[in-house]
């Protein structure tokens, strides 16, 4: 691969915990425990794209799908059941095998790899969704990497692209409170530093190609224990809609 935004570093962090993917109660419980939220906003934008009625059988039938950091496969495996063409890929190579015998366990078919955005661009794929979720605060040039996701993307084509905000709570919340006080992630995971706040990660949409159309916060009540969209709190997780130009 002639270029690359992959940092190593952080790549080592995920090939460390590949294992425990499919375990709602090991290291990646948070996204076990966020996943209902990221898929109630996904296929909605979806849904909306693309004129697809999102309580049909396979609403995302004829969709070419591509999630990026698709880790152990916890979104690629909905995706693949509501119809969608699914290739998952990630820099982390130990998460492959897992993923693929995960999705051969449950009769899926899946095509993942491990590659990286831009060897997806130089191989010429592209695709009619973008599943970027969780990885833009880990990659080493942000607006480079989206670039190639955007290459990625057929003319009209959506991207969606989830990340963590900048600012005192997140890194309560997000650092102190996820790696720390309830021990979610391991330490260090996450570099307070490398987290984008909501008009940064729209500066960097638009400097990719993309035109941003819809942003969400993804909020975690600690009474219900549960996490819900808002159209106001994006001050921790939150996730954003941006569509590739028919002509750019």
């Amino acid at each position: 691969m002639s270029t690359t935004t992959i940092d190593p570093a952080e790549i080592a962090k995920f090939e460390a915990m590949a294992a425990e993917w499919w375990d709602p109660e090991g290291k990646f419980k948070p996204l076990h425990m966020l996943n209902p939220c990221r898929l109630d906003y996904i296929t909605g934008q979806i849904a909306a794209e693309f004129d697809r009625d999102p309580t049909a059988d396979r609403p995302f039938a004829g969709l070419r799908l591509l999630d990026i950091g698709c880790g152990g496969g916890l979104l690629a495996e909905p995706m693949a059941r509501l119809g969608a063409e699914v290739v998952g890929a990630d820099a982390a190579e130990r998460n492959i095998p897992v993923a693929r015998l995960h999705a051969e366990q449950s009769g899926l078919a899946i095509d993942y790899r491990h590659t990286t955005a831009e060897a997806m661009v130089e191989a010429r794929e592209s695709f009619d969704v973008v599943l970027n979720m969780e990885v833009v605060e880990h990659v080493a040039d942000p607006l480079a990497y989206l670039t190639a996701c955007r290459q990625l993307l057929r003319p009209g084509g959506l991207m969606v692209t989830s990340t963590i905000n900048r600012n005192a709570k997140s890194f309560v919340m997000a650092i102190v409170g996820a790696e720390y006080v309830m021990r979610w992630l391991p330490k260090g995971t996450h570099e307070w530093a490398k987290f984008i706040t909501p008009d940064e990660l729209y500066e960097l949409l638009r400097q990719a190609g993309l035109d941003p159309v819809d942003r969400k916060g993804m909020v975690f009540n600690p009474v219900r224990w549960s996490w819900s969209l808002s159209s106001r709190d994006l001050s921790v997780n939150y996730v954003t809609a941006a569509i590739r130009r028919p002509v750019d």
